[in-house]
């Protein structure tokens, strides 16, 4: 048991050493976009409709209506945009999710790298970067369950 329990500890120390979870701003979102990072915009579909999205964004809600989270479903639903060995670029309204969503992917999935736009689409909007319609989204989901 003791063999069990040490052989576990290192495991998971291995695995927290090799999960990252990296705070970048806008031009470092460009830069990782256009190296081919996808970006994830975990915000809901009525803030998505309000602001617009960052282009080439995959839209999938991670916390609905007061808060709740099926974090079984989104997954399945990351998993064709990026794999826990790809890098992925989260943005949310202000960084406040993604921050949450980010460290859940590294400590809890094993994602090894998670960019996390740390001032989310405020900023991106304040420092004028393009914007898409929703509908032009690489792909659209509202609520990981019901898509």
């Amino acid at each position: 048991m003791q063999r069990f329990l040490t052989a576990l500890t290192l495991g998971l120390a291995a695995l927290q050493v090799h999960a990252e979870v990296i705070n970048i701003d806008n031009a470092e979102l460009l830069r990782l976009q256009a190296a081919g990072v996808p970006v994830v915009d975990v915000r809901t579909a009525p803030e998505w409709q309000e602001t617009g999205i960052v282009p080439g964004s995959h839209l999938l809600t991670f916390f609905g209506d007061g808060g709740r989270a099926e974090p079984a479903a989104w997954l399945r639903k990351l998993q064709p945009i990026a794999t826990p060995d790809q890098p992925v670029i989260l943005i949310c309204r202000s960084g406040n999710r993604t921050r949450t969503i980010s460290n859940f992917l590294s400590s809890q999935v094993g994602y090894t790298k998670v960019y996390n736009v740390t001032r989310g689409i405020k900023d991106w909007i304040k420092d004028g970067k393009p914007l898409n319609k929703a509908e032009q989204a690489a792909s659209t989901c509202n609520w990981a369950s019901t898509c």
